[in-house]
């Protein structure tokens, strides 16, 4: 059986793919499964610890072929707001609640939750479902050692 224990961050474009694995953002965090690309080509990810694959990311097999990681177009909710002021009030409140959230150009993506789009819209922002990859800032303690409690 094809295997992978071996990820590299960014490395898809960095030359020929021998498949595609096309995953949402919960198929994205992983350490031991099977996977299929789209090409039909079956593997085991092997990896030493649970890693958040990212799309652009590489998956190397055993046998030297590399496997493209494709985030997958999820059902999200684009969060916008009239000024910078209001944005940092609304991305507290998200953060408080400890939500996955992608931040780009002076907008806040979330999944899709209508307790949550309900609260952005009591505290004057603005919410547009919108479909496209969800790929979360990492926590911050990401990269750091396990003296916080949280994993790296």
């Amino acid at each position: 059986m094809l295997r992978s224990s071996l990820h590299q961050r960014g490395a898809a474009s960095h030359g020929e793919v021998a498949g595609e694995v096309v995953l949402d953002f919960d198929g994205r965090y992983r350490r031991r499964c099977m996977m299929e690309t789209e090409e039909g080509l079956k593997f085991l990810l092997d990896l030493e610890r649970a890693v958040h694959l990212r799309g652009g990311d590489a998956l190397i097999l055993d046998d030297g072929r590399r496997i493209a990681v494709v985030a997958a177009p999820e059902p999200l909710a684009r969060i916008r707001s009239e000024n910078a002021e209001q944005m940092t009030r609304l991305a507290w409140h998200l953060g408080n609640r400890h939500l996955p959230v992608m931040v780009h150009a002076g907008r806040i993506y979330i999944r899709r939750d209508h307790v949550i789009e309900a609260m952005v819209l009591g505290l004057g922002g603005r919410v547009e479902h919108v479909e496209m990859p969800f790929d979360p800032e990492d926590g911050a303690y990401v990269g750091m050692n396990d003296a916080h409690g949280h994993e790296t």
